[in-house]
């Protein structure tokens, strides 16, 4: 962790502190129960399926709704305070940007209203549109206003950035140097929460990875402890001949076939079991191939068997 490297923060400082907040809109709970501290320099993924409550957490942590019960600390004050003091910088899916103005022109107002602002230029260079300055607004690409978004989330000096999917829209060289920028960020001991549909890029970029599910925090922790906690890994292999889908289906510890050609690819929660009765009903792979679950197999594997426990 990087934490203690900026604004004065100690390493025993929390920068985001929920405690046991719940909201619910109608009968839907959005939120439920949700209890988690992130700390100074984290770089924090939060990941979840559609409808597990990421939008709603990051409304409530950026004021933008009230909980129901519990409470939100950003920075050891309120959000709207902690916002107000410039404290907080965010980028949003939702709200539109300003359309007959100018990048450069709304990048330099973002800077004139932070109370701790960076020189337009600066910001410009950063989130790398100092190229597309004096194009307007409403001119733009999507990638290209992803950027502008993340500006003005940067526009001055913040101790917690917060990005609602950040680089949709940005095609892979955009995502890299977007990423690039964002570890600068905390190195310098900024905390930077977001949150991603791109599992790849929370494996990569992300100290610690949140996985919300139905408004509760159902994983917590790094991207190979996560992986881990999925308990089950890869077996891939080719068999000669059609393959008996009923033989392989029967396979113990066995929590995904798929058959393709002579291809035959599964998940196993003991693969070391599995490979062995594999032989024993006298099946002799070849090209056999055993890996851990990716982050994206991983998130799958917890969340669907989070669906059967509530089921």
């Amino acid at each position: 962790m990087r934490a203690g490297q900026h604004g004065g923060m100690t390493t025993t400082a929390s920068v985001v502190a929920f405690d046991q907040v719940s909201k619910a809109f109608g009968d839907v709970r959005a939120v439920d129960g949700l209890s988690l501290t992130l700390h100074p320099g984290e770089t924090v993924a939060l990941l979840g399926p559609n409808g597990a409550g990421k939008s709603t957490t990051l409304d409530l942590l950026l004021g933008l709704k009230q909980p129901d019960t519990g409470t939100v600390r950003v920075l050891g004050t309120t959000p709207r305070e902690a916002i107000v003091a410039g404290r907080v910088g965010a980028m949003l899916q939702t709200g539109g940007l300003m359309d007959e103005v100018t990048v450069a022109e709304l990048v330099a107002l973002a800077c004139s209203l932070h109370p701790k602002p960076y020189k337009a230029s600066d910001v410009l260079a950063r989130a790398g549109i100092a190229q597309i300055a004096d194009r307007k607004v409403n001119k733009l690409s999507g990638g290209q206003a992803q950027r502008v978004r993340f500006a003005l989330a940067t526009a001055g000096d913040s101790d917690l950035i917060v990005l609602d999917e950040p680089t949709t829209g940005m095609d892979v060289t955009t995502r890299q140097a977007f990423w690039a920028t964002m570890r600068e960020q905390a190195d310098q001991g900024r905390t930077v929460l977001f949150a991603t549909h791109y599992l790849e890029e929370a494996d990569a970029i992300a100290d610690r990875v949140l996985v919300l599910h139905r408004g509760r925090l159902l994983a917590d922790g790094t991207a190979a402890e996560i992986k881990a906690r999925a308990g089950a890994r890869r077996v891939s292999f080719d068999l000669d001949g059609t393959p008996d889908e009923s033989a392989l289906g029967a396979l113990p510890f066995l929590t995904s076939l798929d058959v393709s050609g002579q291809t035959v690819r599964l998940q196993s929660a003991d693969a070391d079991a599995t490979v062995h009765a594999l032989y024993g009903i006298g099946l002799y792979p070849r090209n056999l191939e055993v890996t851990g679950l990716g982050l994206e197999q991983a998130f799958v594997a917890i969340t669907t068997a989070e669906e059967a426990k509530q089921k």
